[in-house]
């Protein structure tokens, strides 16, 4: 059987599903758009909410660091921007009691090794690698490397570079989310049979899905076919500046998603047939006596 513990909750088989507001940088670098994200995710009843790190200097190839755009804050380089939009030690601090003071679990997707030694400070349950990272074995070392569960996304991939890299971290405190990497993802692109793929080649493995559709109906179908876990970028307005944000729920959609999903949960069942008490009158009533 597939299970893991993140703080005191397992994820895996017949556990309930565990749902992920990704904030990523929908923040804008702003501490109070972050603390109003995690707010509206804990009220839609998520239980985890996840951020991005970045190091921009480390980051950012260095022929794009002074090409220069047009950003809410005016005109600037990419690499002032990329620090603009960055949280200080500070703002995570504030972030991680805030967290602590409404009860939800919060993590982050680092997308370099000095960020990893950065969120440690704050001892977070858990790691994602995006999908940008999963042929990063350097990367995927560093947070296997801090003992806490890690969680790889599986976007832009093909199955070898996802057999790779189960091959390289192994399979313990190991969950892989399907997904596919483009903002907002077509319908036709999203193919959650590969949900099914992945249970059947890592049975040991809690396996979710990462979605970035523009509606909510494919990650229903995803705890349908049996996800363990699923991450939606959770946003205050669509329409805000970010290139997550087409790709977002916001925060009336979550909670939508989040009910439907209990509502799923329990109308799977464990399938096995039974006679129901609310049957019982039925049955006596139409069946008609065989003698």
């Amino acid at each position: 059987m597939s299970k893991i513990k993140i703080g005191n909750r397992y994820i895996g088989d017949n556990e309930k599903v565990f749902i992920i507001a990704e904030i990523g940088i929908n923040h804008n670098g702003s501490l109070r758009l972050a603390k109003r994200l995690i707010k509206e995710a804990f009220q839609a009843g998520a239980e985890a909410v996840k951020f991005q790190k970045r190091t921009p200097e480390l980051c950012v190839p260095v022929d794009q660091w002074y090409i220069e755009r047009d950003t809410p804050w005016g005109r600037m380089t990419y690499i002032d921007y990329r620090f603009k939009v960055e949280l200080s030690l500070q703002d995570y601090s504030e972030i991680d009691r805030y967290c602590k003071k409404l009860g939800i679990i919060w993590s982050a997707s680092c997308w370099d090794e000095d960020s990893v030694d950065f969120i440690e400070q704050f001892d977070v349950p858990f790691y994602k690698a995006a999908s940008a990272s999963l042929t990063d074995q350097s990367l995927l070392n560093k947070k296997r490397s801090t003992g806490k569960p890690l969680m790889i996304s599986t976007g832009m991939s093909t199955l070898k570079e996802i057999k790779d890299a189960v091959k390289f971290l192994g399979k313990e405190n190991l969950m892989i989310a399907h997904s596919t990497s483009s903002y907002p993802c077509k319908l036709e692109e999203l193919n959650l049979k590969m949900i099914t793929t992945l249970q059947k080649m890592y049975i040991d493995i809690p396996i979710g899905y990462s979605g970035h559709e523009t509606g909510l109906s494919p990650t229903w179908a995803a705890v349908a076919l049996g996800a363990n876990f699923v991450e939606r970028h959770i946003t205050l307005d669509r329409a805000m500046w970010g290139s997550d944000q087409a790709a977002s729920v916001e925060p009336g959609g979550f909670k939508r998603l989040v009910e439907n999903i209990r509502d799923i949960e329990k109308a799977l069942g464990d399938g096995i047939k039974k006679i129901y008490d609310s049957e019982v009158g039925q049955r006596k009533k139409l069946r008609r006596a065989i003698s």
